[in-house]
């Protein structure tokens, strides 16, 4: 991988997320109400509302909000504080990161530990009892929403079975087992629609390389079907998977709102809500551009993992 390579890469997802910054920041004059009269609940006069936004710096032109915000997240890291609370933004999103990122990773885990298998086995036999198998599984995976999913899971094994927590976050910190047990809910209802997804993509990109000639050729010299399998069907199939791997990862760790949501877990989609509903403009700016730097981190880790699987996508 060439240094050139890397360098336009970045300079690409720098250009990225500085129009997702400004669209990011554009949320604030269209969400209606005002955070100023959201904090001052009851008290709300026209004149405290004024003089609070004064406080505030809603006051001045949008441009000059814009370049403040954006000048104290490159500068300083800072994302400035909450409008509700007063806290600094930055904790409440490194306290929530880890959440986020441990639910989207073991979601991804559990839908790859779905995908490969049953969307490989599928490939090797189309149109068989396998096959058939898989589509219906991903269909149904793929037609359920995840919080009518998220809700059978939570009656089944947390009220009728009693053998998980039906809700809420335990760090790591609090021991394995805790961490793991509110864990595994939340991430088989994430993990079973993202598996669904990807065992279709995964038959498809096999059967494309079973169709090649030079497959066909190392069957008709005599070459060992497992060794073909390995050798050429799964390595030329690598990348296309890798493309929905890193589709799926980029999208768990920015969509998944509504799983944090059912589960009490508090993550990033959950702050973003909570900040929504009320009118906490810096914390939902924050928690979008987090959402986005997730986005195209990931996807440019996708990119540059298809030059190292391939080495003449670089050139193309």
């Amino acid at each position: 991988m060439s240094i050139r390579y890397l360098l336009r890469r970045l300079a690409t997802l720098l250009l990225v997320l500085l129009g997702v910054s400004i669209v990011a920041f554009s949320v604030q004059p269209l969400l209606p109400g005002s955070a100023a009269r959201v904090r001052l609940g009851v008290q709300a006069t026209d004149e405290a509302v004024a003089a609070l936004e004064a406080r505030m710096g809603l006051d001045r032109p949008l441009v000059v909000q814009y370049l403040d915000w954006a000048g104290g997240m490159v500068l300083r890291g800072d994302f400035g504080d909450s409008m509700v609370t007063g806290t600094p933004i930055r904790d409440e999103i490194v306290r929530r990161v880890p959440a986020t990122v441990g639910l989207a990773f073991a979601a991804l885990l559990v839908g790859l530990a779905i995908a490969l298998p049953l969307g490989i086995l599928s490939a090797l036999k189309p149109g068989g009892k396998r096959d058939l198998g898989a589509s219906i599984f991903s269909q149904i995976g793929v037609s359920i929403p995840d919080f009518w999913m998220g809700i059978l899971f939570i009656l089944l094994f947390a009220e009728t079975l009693g053998w998980l927590p039906s809700s809420g976050y335990a760090p790591l910190s609090a021991g394995l087992g805790a961490w793991a047990s509110h864990l595994v809910l939340p991430a088989l209802t994430a993990g079973l629609i993202s598996g669904s997804i990807m065992t279709r993509f995964v038959r498809s990109a096999m059967l494309e390389v079973l169709g090649m000639d030079y497959v066909r050729t190392a069957h008709a010299k005599g070459v060992a079907a497992r060794r073909v399998l390995t050798k050429h069907v799964l390595r030329n199939a690598a990348i296309s998977v890798v493309t929905i791997i890193g589709l799926q990862m980029a999208t768990l760790l920015s969509s998944i709102v509504v799983i944090e949501i059912i589960f009490a877990w508090p993550g990033l989609g959950q702050l973003a809500l909570n900040a929504t509903l009320q009118r906490d403009y810096p914390v939902l700016q924050a928690s979008v551009l987090m959402a986005a730097v997730a986005f195209t981190v990931v996807n440019l880790l996708t990119d540059l993992s298809y030059v190292l699987l391939d080495p003449s996508v670089e050139v193309a």
